[in-house]
């Protein structure tokens, strides 16, 4: 139900009143809209921009403070703050295929990392995958595509899980739950600069 503080129509409220209104705060300013219910709140494309978010919010904190600070000129002039500058202009790269940058702007001028391999297995409820990125590798993270039939375009909308690295050892990526069937996948490793390696070949697994 609405909370509300003051009269309703003079003061704060917040939450939802009937299952009809939300009542809520934005910028400091008060706002009612009608409720609305997701069609389908775990759609591919929701998936694979949720994935990334997670990757640049767990990201933020460990990249370091000169990085940080090239997104604080284009946040000022927001009045944003340069975390969020940071997480905006990369999901827009990553909604344009093209993988985030720890500084403003991408420089996009590394060696593509790689992973070599990432032989897949099939269990009930789940599949797992060992992931070896290429002994030179200096990744950022690795980019893991699913579908349920070959991918041949791997896109940021097929991507389920962008996992964050800072070495070169072998580790393995757990999809889970899964409905019994067959699962399609695909890797790619990226840079710290806005660089995406070759995504790996489409193979197969089996659920249970």
């Amino acid at each position: 139900m609405a909370r509300t503080i003051g009269p309703l129509h003079s003061d704060d409220a917040s939450g939802t009143f009937a299952k009809a209104l939300t009542f809520a705060k934005w910028k400091g300013r008060s706002y009612v809209r009608q409720r609305v219910d997701p069609a389908n709140p775990k759609s591919a494309k929701q998936v694979g921009v949720r994935a990334m978010m997670r990757f640049l919010a767990q990201a933020w904190a460990t990249i370091g403070s000169t990085p940080q600070g090239t997104w604080l000129e284009g946040a000022t002039a927001k009045a944003i703050s340069a975390f969020n500058q940071f997480v905006s202009l990369n999901l827009a790269r990553w909604q344009n295929n093209e993988p985030p940058s720890q500084s403003y702007p991408a420089a996009e001028a590394s060696t593509p990392a790689a992973i070599t391999s990432a032989p897949l297995t099939g269990h009930e409820g789940y599949a797992t995958a060992v992931v070896t990125p290429a002994a030179n590798a200096d990744i950022w993270g690795v980019v893991v595509y699913r579908e349920t039939a070959e991918i041949t375009s791997p896109t940021w909308a097929n991507c389920v899980a962008v996992i964050p690295r800072d070495d070169v050892t072998a580790f393995t990526f757990t999809d889970s739950p899964l409905a019994a069937g067959t699962y399609h996948y695909r890797f790619a490793a990226i840079n710290t600069d806005g660089i995406i390696g070759t995504v790996l070949a489409d193979a197969s697994v089996v659920v249970t």
